[in-house]
């Protein structure tokens, strides 16, 4: 294949189906019909000498070959419409669709906003959740299996701001506290909460992974001290409903309490021991760094997160801890 002999508007229609993953709502976002989108593939494909997509009962699957050629397509694209069309864009005709990973808290906080605005000013951008079971994202924002990440990513936050080569984005929405998280007629609920009875009692841990060690772990192995965890879960509000019915205590961002669906049940005290601060922050990729939509949607979040904290400092969820 030459690529001077390549029709690049067959890439515009990979890109879409890539989004996609389906052929006939890919024709829908580019006002094409389905078998001029078939076609198009058939096109590429027969240029690039690889299947790219594969059809499955579901769409369509991409190829190794496909997931390696579209982040650079994407790219290309982006810088493309940046370049040729300068200050043109409107969101209330944009057609995209986005791959966002969120822990479920952080989900139900931040979606129900994110789709009131999508409703009013971008009727033809849609979001596809993908769950978070990581505090490492970036091989998925590598891959170009998500768009963004929005989460507790210590170890990743702390490499980036060292890294300013890498190809990952980074900005931080929210800093919080962890408090501990018991029902309101706990045992412990009208003491005060003492390294000893802390320790002496079961815990429940948020952990992705279902690995039983988290960052109160390490924290107290500094002081030579442990805990005994009874109970893991991959979910925020799993663990409130759990902790609200039992004798168990579990760590959570303060913030986060109202996510659980369980506020009036539960009460919160301070750590009888120092945690370094919870941080939110947003992950994506510097192919959609210039792309006018994606833009759109991280100033969403950005602003969405400064009214937060303006208007309901108490009460909002912010989070993605263990």
């Amino acid at each position: 294949m030459s690529f001077l002999t390549l029709d690049l508007n067959l890439l515009r229609v990979f890109d879409a189906v890539m989004t996609e993953q389906n052929l006939t709502r890919a024709a829908g976002h580019l006002a094409m019909t389905q078998p001029a989108v078939s076609n198009a593939i058939k096109r590429l494909r027969e240029s690039l000498g690889d299947d790219l997509l594969i059809r499955t009962a579901y769409g369509v699957k991409p190829t190794p070959r496909a997931e390696a050629l579209w982040p650079a397509v994407r790219s290309a694209l982006a810088s493309l419409e940046a370049a040729v069309a300068p200050g043109t864009f409107d969101v209330s005709r944009a057609h995209a669709t986005f791959r966002m990973a969120m822990a479920d808290a952080t989900a139900a906080f931040w979606l129900p906003s994110l789709m009131r605005s999508i409703e009013r000013e971008a009727p033809g951008v849609n979001v596809r959740m993908v769950p978070l079971t990581t505090r490492e994202p970036r091989p998925m924002l590598l891959r170009g299996d998500i768009d963004l990440a929005v989460g507790f990513f210590p170890g990743v936050a702390a490499q980036l701001m060292s890294e300013p080569s890498s190809p990952i984005r980074h900005e931080r929405l929210y800093s919080g506290t962890y408090v501990c998280v018991m029902r309101r007629d706990h045992p412990l609920a009208k003491s005060e909460l003492t390294l000893d009875n802390y320790c002496a009692v079961n815990h429940l841990l948020v952990s992705f992974s279902g690995r039983a060690h988290g960052l109160v772990d390490e924290a107290l192995a500094q002081i030579g001290r442990e805990r005994r965890i009874l109970l893991t879960v991959n979910q925020f509000f799993t663990a409130g409903r759990v902790v609200a019915n039992s004798d168990l205590v579990t760590v959570l961002p303060k913030h986060l309490i109202a996510s659980t669906g369980m506020t009036d049940a539960l009460i919160s005290k301070e750590l009888p021991f120092q945690l370094p601060a919870v941080h939110l922050d947003m992950l994506w990729h510097e192919r959609d760094a210039r792309s006018p939509v994606h833009k759109w949607l991280r100033s969403h979040l950005e602003s969405m997160n400064s009214v937060t904290q303006r208007t309901a400092p108490g009460t909002a969820p912010k989070n993605d801890t263990y």
